[in-house]
């Protein structure tokens, strides 16, 4: 496995794949759910003492980074190790260590949130309820159980090369996308890959059926693997449209000056949500509770925002100026649930389709 250092973090990306066999409301109408914990000094102090805390995570790299630069700024006497893959990648590395009885991380984020109902039905996860969560979250991105929460909110977008587009010729709708003239032209992530995609896939498939994907195959899409290649491509003009990806990642690119455009299809958006919890067996167990109360902290919440174009629902968070507004924009519905029952007959379908 490859890695670098940053500091006293050691980031590590592509991570084994092995099968594996979410109006704010007072926390006690949560039927199960524990105290919300403020933070305390007594909890910072037993987190120095272990002196790290480890966090897979399927958020962007550099977003990753940031944060844990940001916590360990923080708290200086806690190391924080990042490893970072595809959502999908995260959800199998987890089966392969608890199947070999291996502990090995403290806090986990996906970008797919029907893992966390599996991994709350394989009795993994801690019950643990960060104040922030508690007072400011609504009842819908957060456990009954207090198991875990909806730290960062995206969208799954299409996107266009201003040098290689017209804004006046580029697509508004998924189905724009079937024109002959973008044949050779589309770049999208996988579902067996990224969390982001095996989400916004079940999404769509469900809202426009299956044989609009049956019909994208025949477009010679180039496909890659995580939800932030294809704006990575679109950038680099590699191809002029992304079919899926990251808005997050256009965001940033746009703001840094990429000749990219965001489009949120006339059908609607996928909506993704990226939950967060603590595991049970966290070698770390006090870091791990210490990251999970600054993970959903507004300093941490609106870093995502800002720094890393995500949404936050977190209700004391603000939209960066200059972005449209969440609320402005036709959204599908996200359905972990059905993710989760589905998940391997949207990887066979696609798979099918697409010949990868």
């Amino acid at each position: 496995m490859s890695g670098r250092s940053i500091g006293r973090r050691r980031v590590l990306s592509g991570l084994i794949a092995t099968p594996f066999c979410l109006s704010c409301m007072d926390w006690r109408a949560w039927a199960h759910s524990p105290e919300p914990t403020p933070l305390t000094a007594e909890l910072i102090a037993a987190a120095k003492k272990e002196g790290k805390v480890i966090w897979y995570t399927a958020v962007d790299l550099p977003v990753a980074e940031r944060i844990a630069k940001t916590f360990e700024a923080k708290y200086p006497a806690i190391a924080m190790r990042v490893e970072r893959s595809g959502g999908e990648r995260i959800y199998q590395r987890i089966g392969q260590e608890y199947a070999s009885n291996i502990h090995a991380v403290d806090v986990i984020n996906s970008s797919d949130a029907a893992h966390f109902i599996a991994w709350k039905r394989a009795g993994i996860l801690a019950p643990y309820v960060p104040e922030d969560v508690a007072l400011h979250y609504a009842a819908e991105h957060r456990d009954g159980d207090g198991l875990y929460a909806s730290w960062r909110v995206w969208l799954s977008v299409i996107g266009y090369n201003l040098k290689l587009v017209s804004p006046a010729e580029a697509p508004r709708s998924f189905a724009d996308l079937l024109d002959p003239k973008w044949t050779g032209k589309i770049v999208k992530a996988h579902p067996g890959y990224s969390g982001t995609i095996m989400t916004a896939t079940f999404q769509m498939a469900r809202e426009i059926g299956w044989d609009y994907f049956e019909k994208l195959a025949r477009q010679k899409v180039m496909q890659v693997q995580s939800s932030a290649d294809p704006p990575k491509k679109l950038a680099l003009g590699e191809r002029a449209i992304m079919a899926d990806g990251n808005e997050y990642n256009l965001i940033q690119l746009k703001e840094k000056g990429e000749p990219v455009e965001i489009v949120y299809p006339e059908e609607g958006t996928p909506l993704i949500v990226g939950p967060s919890g603590v595991l049970k067996d966290a070698p770390n167990p006090n870091a791990a509770r210490l990251l999970q109360s600054f993970m959903f902290s507004p300093e941490c919440q609106q870093l995502l925002v800002d720094y890393g174009g995500l949404r936050s629902v977190h209700a004391l968070v603000k939209d960066k100026p200059g972005r449209k507004p969440l609320a402005e924009i036709k959204l599908m519905k996200d359905d972990p649930a059905a993710v989760e029952q589905q998940a391997e007959e949207i990887k066979a379908r696609y798979t099918k389709y697409f010949k990868v």
